[in-house]
């Protein structure tokens, strides 16, 4: 039986994307009959050691806090050089490596176990993991210099509000890791991309890369059945200017009449921000339990999702196809790859507030008859075009393909 060591810092329900399609693959995995044993970080309240057929969770303690994530795990070569983990690469067959713990591939192939990368971002092309330069406000197209841009950096902090000791540390790795985090992830067997665009924009910037660079998308998360809504819009992408915050708030002030939407994740947001929202009509809602989350869902028709850097393969918009609502979004990243030749499926340029208002306009205006139909459309028609077994399947292939 086919046995698999997962080496992920965060592991589901802690991260964001990467970190749930790493969870839906382990759970397909072990329930397929693979043996996992997923080593991550552990954090207060947590059990060492989480037990279930087929998977083993070993929680260590890897890190205090999640800022500054993945220069902690890199330097973690105690945990890798343990007695603990040599047992492990040794019961494995394969490592897998879902994150940004790739310092563990060196110590992998020195145990000679084959190493499968996945990227959910665009690490290791960009140490930021973005591949957008918000200096210039634009996809980075910084192909021949080593470093990062420090006017991208500094703007990327600035955006956080992180100007701190932390982040002054962050410039000089930020400038100097990329090209071993690059070597490292060339030792491996084989790297995953979740989309056609972002294999495309990694490999323009490491041509090295693409002899071993394979295109698997995400297995489809699983969702409510969320038919009880009222017409609302939803942006569920928090205060951050690369998923397009700003954009949005331009955009809303040119529609009138004006709409009835939410804004999720506002928790880092100043009060002053939240009381600017509120006067424009906005609901704005901080971090949300699963069944908060869920009766907002219910409310809303329509999801919002104006960002500005290339999104690999946001799992919003998967959510929100198979939840039958409707979806406005940037061309951008693999979102077309996920809303190509569906009619509930509104585009725009990224950036261009002018072009999101008018379509937060056009489907206000849709009758509530439209709406419903254009939302079973885009459920039907994204679910022919995204297989949900091909996917796991081309995935345990790949695995399999690389076992000696």
């Amino acid at each position: 039986m086919l046995k698999i060591l997962v080496l992920s810092e965060l592991f589901y329900p802690h991260g964001s994307g990467g970190e749930l399609a790493t969870y839906l693959y382990v759970e397909h995995l072990r329930q397929a009959g693979v043996n996992v044993i997923v080593v991550t970080n552990r954090f207060a309240g947590e059990p060492e050691v989480s037990k279930s057929k087929n998977l083993i969770v070993y929680r260590l303690p890897l890190f205090n806090k999640t800022i500054g994530v993945k220069y902690s795990i890199l330097r973690r070569f105690d945990v890798l050089t343990s007695s603990f983990m040599k047992t492990l690469m040794k019961w494995a067959d394969m490592v897998y490596v879902p994150k940004f713990w790739y310092s563990a591939i060196p110590f992998a192939k020195f145990c000679k176990k084959p190493v499968v990368v996945h990227l959910h971002s665009y690490q290791p092309a960009c140490p930021l993991s973005t591949l957008f330069d918000l200096s210039k406000n634009k996809i980075c197209r910084n192909y021949h210099k080593p470093f990062c841009s420090l006017k991208c950096i500094t703007m990327n902090a600035k955006k956080k509000n992180s100007i701190t000791k932390e982040f002054l540390g962050s410039i000089a790795l930020n400038s100097t890791v990329r090209y071993y985090i690059g070597s490292f992830v060339m030792l491996s067997d084989c790297i995953i991309c979740v989309s056609k665009a972002q294999a495309k924009l990694i490999t323009e910037h490491l041509p090295s890369i693409s002899g071993k660079l394979h295109v698997i998308y995400n297995p489809l998360p699983v969702v409510e059945n969320f038919d009880g809504m009222n017409g609302d819009f939803g942006y569920f992408g928090g205060p951050s200017a690369l998923k397009g915050f700003n954009v949005l708030c331009k955009a809303l002030r040119k529609v009138n009449p004006k709409i009835t939407i939410h804004f999720t994740k506002m928790v880092q947001a100043p009060l002053e921000l939240t009381d600017k929202l509120t006067k424009l009509g906005i609901a704005t809602h901080n971090r949300l339990s699963v069944e908060a989350y869920n009766n907002l869902y219910r409310r809303v028709q329509v999801v919002v999702v104006p960002s500005i850097w290339p999104e690999p393969l946001p799992f919003t918009v998967s959510e929100a196809l198979l939840s039958k609502r409707l979806v406005i979004a940037s061309s951008i990243g693999g979102i077309p790859e996920q809303t190509e030749g569906l009619e509930g499926a509104f585009m725009f340029e990224p950036g261009n507030y002018e072009q999101l208002a008018d379509q937060i306009a056009n489907v206000r205006d849709l009758s509530e008859e439209v709406k419903a139909d254009l939302g079973f459309k885009n459920k039907k028609g994204f679910l022919k075009k995204f297989d949900n077994e091909k996917a796991i399947r081309n995935f345990m292939n790949m695995l399999e393909k690389f076992i000696r």
